[in-house]
């Protein structure tokens, strides 16, 4: 009885591994180029049955690409708002020439005056990494992780709105 559980289990748990694998095969291919997934050895079952996502994928690559060759747009572009239990945070960024000068602070946390007192030590620190990194992805200022992490979600908000991929 119990020999016979365990290979039961085993084989559920084999086919949801395979299930999973086939998943995966599926969506990896569906986001290659037609030459790609053709060049990548799928069978002709495969491309047939993900043909219509390939082409969808295709045509979204094709319009994010675009925008990426010739860089972001110059401009002012807004985050989200980006809210917590201390407040909302929302930051503005400003591309010139294809990179990060300026990231202003349009809303941040003002739950009480201790958050206020950490977003605007954690905010100039934020900008200045930013700056630096020119990338929305830099560590969290020490004791502002909500500060941090809503100033970065906003901020990525506004670079993907610009296209920026830095």
């Amino acid at each position: 009885m119990r020999a016979g559980s365990a290979f039961l289990a085993g084989v559920g748990s084999a086919a949801i591994v395979a299930i999973g694998w086939q998943a995966g095969v599926g969506t990896l291919v569906s986001s290659l180029p037609q030459s790609q997934a053709a060049a990548s050895g799928t069978t002709a079952g495969a491309s047939s049955s993900t043909s219509s996502n390939s082409a969808t994928t295709d045509t979204s690559s094709q319009a994010t690409t675009a925008p990426v060759a010739s860089g972001p747009a110059d401009g002012t572009y807004d985050g989200a708002v980006i809210n917590t239990r201390y407040g909302a945070q929302q930051v503005q960024v400003v591309i010139s020439s294809g990179q990060i000068s300026d990231v202003i602070v349009l809303q941040t946390q003002t739950a009480d005056r201790k958050s206020e007192q950490i977003s605007s030590r954690a905010n100039p620190i934020l900008r200045e990494e930013v700056l630096s990194a020119q990338s929305a992805q830099v560590a969290n200022v020490s004791g502002a992780t909500y500060t941090s992490q809503s100033y970065m979600q906003s901020l990525q908000s506004a670079l993907d709105a610009a296209g920026f991929t830095g």
